[in-house]
């Protein structure tokens, strides 16, 4: 972890240098969960710049108006978010970081108001599926919304009575809220992964690689899935996520989107090699460094 955030602080120091500054694209707004990892994972003196959804998120990275972009990628309650994969995939983004945090949700309304006082709970709908067992016990109308900070925000700036918002503890400190019931996740360790995209492949950010996430359509031999994952662990190769992703325009055909971690790098070039030989098409999303521990 140290040796990325010196690499990366050397990286903003070059920007600085030249008079700029590292914009980074995050999904919600201040206050947000991807503000938080924006902040983590770069420091503190960067350009956010906010979207509203991940679509707008990977415009402003695709077509270079945000240096990085930071994407949610999978829960450890909700699962995959599906649609982001493919996000990534059609835009041509490359991954070359990521970035786990635990995810707190807190039930917050505007200063002096209860949990009597409110008709209605908003927040993103991620949000509101992790939880779930908190909002079954409370007789309150439950209203999506595009973001956490976001319903925080407008609760401050509308002055809103009736609506709590369930966000982290970042969005109440940044916009004033009081936070009435703490942690309502349903699970306790409740973990959210994030990719960091950018338009290329950042080699100074990547030096010492040793994970890689992967896209593979099968050719139609017989076993070749069970080819591929025989060739992954034959070459020491850890696979970490497997997510089979329906292709559009051939019904019942499906690409398939991996992670895997590896200690030797040599061995994980040969190894995806040989998979070329069992697919009809073998794509690098990014080769990374790993952090969860």
């Amino acid at each position: 972890m140290l040796i990325i955030k010196k690499e990366i602080n050397i990286k903003v120091l070059i920007f600085r240098t030249f008079f700029f500054v590292m914009k980074v694209a995050i999904q919600g707004i201040k206050g947000s969960y991807h503000h938080k990892v924006a902040l983590e994972f770069f420091d503190d003196d960067i350009d956010i710049i906010e979207c509203l959804s991940f679509d707008d998120l990977v415009d402003s990275t695709s077509n270079g108006l945000s240096d990085y972009g930071i994407m949610a990628i999978e829960n450890s309650i909700a699962g995959s978010i599906i649609p982001n994969y493919s996000l990534i995939d059609d835009n041509g983004l490359s991954i070359i970081g990521e970035y786990y945090i635990n995810i707190h949700h807190n039930l917050m309304v505007y200063p002096g108001v209860t949990i009597n006082d409110i008709t209605n709970i908003a927040s993103h709908p991620m949000a509101l599926l992790q939880c779930k067992d908190f909002l079954k016990r409370v007789d309150k109308i439950i209203v999506e919304d595009k973001d956490t900070a976001q319903v925080a925000k407008r609760i401050i700036d509308e002055k809103i009575l009736d609506t709590a918002a369930i966000a982290g503890l970042e969005a109440a400190e940044i916009y004033g809220l009081d936070i009435i019931k703490t942690n309502i996740q349903t699970i306790k360790e409740n973990e959210t992964r994030f990719v960091v995209v950018s338009k290329s492949a950042d080699k100074a950010i990547t030096k010492q690689p040793n994970k890689a996430s992967l896209k593979f359509i099968l050719s139609h031999k017989n076993g070749s899935l069970a080819n591929v994952l025989n060739i992954l662990s034959n070459h020491e190769l850890n696979l970490t996520k497997i997510q089979s992703i329906p292709i559009i325009e051939t019904p019942w055909k499906y690409s398939f989107f991996i992670d895997t971690t590896f200690s030797d790098y040599k061995k994980y070039k040969e190894a995806i090699k040989k998979v070329s030989l069992e697919s009809e098409m073998v794509k690098e999303f990014g080769v990374y460094n790993n952090f969860k521990s």
